[in-house]
């Protein structure tokens, strides 16, 4: 049984060395990108614009990202900061690009009462773009479905 001093000690020693730490306990550090909103009207096409940054949605079965199917990463449109690769992809059905997970620390979540009922809906922890709402209907491992404004992303194909 470790005693209160030697956890103390493991602890100390564990801040002074984070290498040593779990990699599932590392948070990636994500810095900020704050435009103004004319600087967002500027780097955004209009449809980007009324998503990102109006929190819009667009029509299903619009986005080309839907039926994507090669390998490669997907990137916040606003922002580029990586968000899912093609790995966490998956057919929902719904007309547009689901993820059953991300990429660790990239999305914030807030409630949305828009339709009455309340969702979750995710922004890019970069730049607060909205990207879509999170339901629980998705496949395993996760049960989760990260459902994705095309609009809201960018493609990188893999080299």
């Amino acid at each position: 049984m470790m005693s209160r001093r030697s956890f103390l000690s493991f602890l100390a020693g564990s801040a002074a060395a984070p290498s040593m730490l779990p990699a599932a306990s590392a948070q990636q550090v994500i810095s900020r990108l704050e435009l103004t909103d004319a600087q967002w009207r500027e780097r955004l096409s209009a449809d980007q614009y009324r998503v990102l940054r109006r929190e819009g949605t667009e029509m299903a079965f619009s986005s080309p990202l839907n039926d994507e199917k090669r390998k490669g990463t997907y990137h916040c449109a606003g922002c580029n900061l990586p968000l899912f690769t093609s790995e966490m992809k998956f057919d929902s059905g719904t007309g547009w690009p689901s993820f059953f997970t991300t990429l660790p620390g990239v999305f914030g979540t807030r409630t949305d009462y828009k339709l009455i009922l309340p969702r979750t809906e995710y922004h890019c922890a970069r730049c607060d773009g909205h990207h879509g709402h999170l339901f629980g209907d998705g496949p395993p491992p996760t049960g989760k479905r990260y459902c994705n404004n095309g609009v809201a992303l960018t493609f990188v194909p893999a080299a």
